[in-house]
């Protein structure tokens, strides 16, 4: 498995389907410049390789193909209910990448996505017109790195800075980048305003070692963390989702003190905290093509969402808020709603 935390783009992907609609953008050949030695593969459509039956995720992560394509129909969505609106009313959501090149085992994307290999839709402008449509209505509140982490892809799309440029030319809309990278925040400082919130998802370390694979550790998290507050922008601290593991309560309350021991509370916008949840019918999925994952815990099942039982989630939530409520106003702690 590649080591996606010091990656090398230039011999990331082997193969590169592209749909025939697609070659006529911009960024089709500068990704496909990325990869000269690649085997190209002309395609209708991206679902004609994603869609396929019978894929093994497992596998395909080890080595995932890229496949370059244009997005048609909906391209800005409103926010599901499982996820956290941070009291925006108008919350939407876009994926502009579909897939992770990271490999986090409790990721709904296992659970929601039949293949591994990773989608860029190189149409990014129409995603910016649609986005200023909505704009024309009302304040809008977009998170833009949902169904992927576009700032671990950065260096191939270049879509985190796109955004970051767009945002900062248009005075009605916020968006909200969530990553688990240690991206160099220096390249964007130009950007930084209010406008963008740079959120990261934070795990203790045995978490991070279990669970969130290639992924870079806590101390580099919270090292790019330091550096986007001091180059700027508004920062998020996202500590979502918590995972029952062995010990769980004291890996916990030694990880909220070591992150604050570590970055300026004071430079930090809000928080946010859940418990790992995921829709009943994605974890069905997991549970058929990833039998050694996070699925397999009895989780319950409360109106189509599964998580833990209610006792536990209690006893997780208030120890979530109790350690947060030392270093962040409790107004700027968001609870869960599930």
């Amino acid at each position: 498995m590649p080591d996606y935390t010091n990656i090398s783009w230039a011999d990331f992907f082997s193969h590169i389907y592209i749909e025939k609609e697609a070659l006529e953008y911009e960024l089709t050949e500068q990704i496909l410049a990325m990869y000269p030695d690649a085997v190209r593969i002309q395609i209708e459509h991206y679902k004609d390789i994603f869609n396929r039956p019978h894929q093994d995720c497992e596998i395909q992560k080890k080595a995932p193909s890229l496949v370059l394509a244009v997005k048609h129909g909906e391209l800005i969505y409103p926010g599901a209910r499982v996820c956290q609106n941070f009291d925006n009313h108008y919350f939407y959501y876009t994926s502009s990448i579909m897939n992770c090149p990271f490999d986090c085992r409790y990721c709904y994307l296992k659970g929601m996505y039949p293949s591994s290999c990773i989608v860029v839709f190189v149409n990014i402008d129409d995603i910016f017109a649609e986005a200023a449509r909505l704009c024309e209505k009302h304040p809008v509140y977009l998170c833009v790195s949902y169904d992927t982490d576009i700032l671990a892809m950065e260096h191939l799309t270049g879509f985190a800075s796109k955004w970051c440029a767009f945002t900062s030319a248009h005075d009605n809309i916020t968006i909200e980048i969530r990553t688990k990278s240690a991206f160099d925040y220096s390249t964007l400082s130009k950007y930084a305003n209010s406008g963008i919130i740079m959120a990261w998802t934070l795990s203790p370390g045995p978490v991070i070692d279990m669970y969130e694979l290639h992924t870079p550790s806590l101390n580099a998290r919270l090292s790019a963390i330091r550096k986007a507050y001091e180059c700027g922008f508004t920062v998020r601290l996202c500590f979502d989702p918590m995972i029952y593991i062995k010990d769980w309560e004291n890996i916990y309350k030694n990880f909220y003190e070591e992150v604050f021991r570590n970055i300026d509370a004071g430079q930090i916008y809000d928080a946010s905290y859940g418990l790992f949840r995921i829709s009943a019918s994605y974890i069905k999925n997991m549970r058929r093509r990833h039998p050694d994952s996070i699925s397999t815990y009895p989780y319950s099942n409360i109106n189509g969402i599964c998580s833990y039982d209610p006792g536990l989630s209690k006893r997780m939530n208030n120890l979530a808020f109790s350690c947060l409520s030392q270093y962040i106003p409790s107004d700027k702690i968001y609870k869960p709603e599930w």
